[in-house]
């Protein structure tokens, strides 16, 4: 259930992130539900895979190659789901950010719920 709900809060993030960022845009909550369930599969299992062969260069730039690599899974996600549409890097990479910090915010809403 809980699983559930955050895609569901996923999916409303990339909506609210669809309509301010201009580079942006998504067709439809179903898409944005998709994007969700894509994006959290390539972060458990394409993510750790890149973190360890990018693992001398993430450490020379003391961890920022690590935003490279969420803004490439947003590319990737790009490239997967058609409902779904991001211009180019640097939206990609202020995209991860700003999902992330979102995230961040609505998960531990989630969890003060819980208790």
């Amino acid at each position: 259930m809980n699983l559930i709900v955050r895609v569901l809060l996923t999916a409303i993030a990339v909506v609210l992130l669809a309509k301010l960022l201009p580079g942006v845009a998504v067709e439809g909550f179903t898409s944005a539900i998709v994007v969700a369930i894509v994006i959290g599969v390539l972060n458990v299992f394409v993510k750790p895979i890149l973190v360890i062969l990018t693992l001398p260069i993430t450490v020379v730039t003391l961890g920022l190659f690590l935003l490279v690599i969420n803004a490439g899974i947003i590319l990737l996600a790009d490239n997967f789901i058609d409902g779904f549409t991001v211009t180019g890097f640097w939206v990609a990479l202020l995209f991860s950010l700003l999902l992330s910090f979102l995230q961040s915010i609505l998960f531990s809403v989630l969890k003060e719920d819980v208790r």
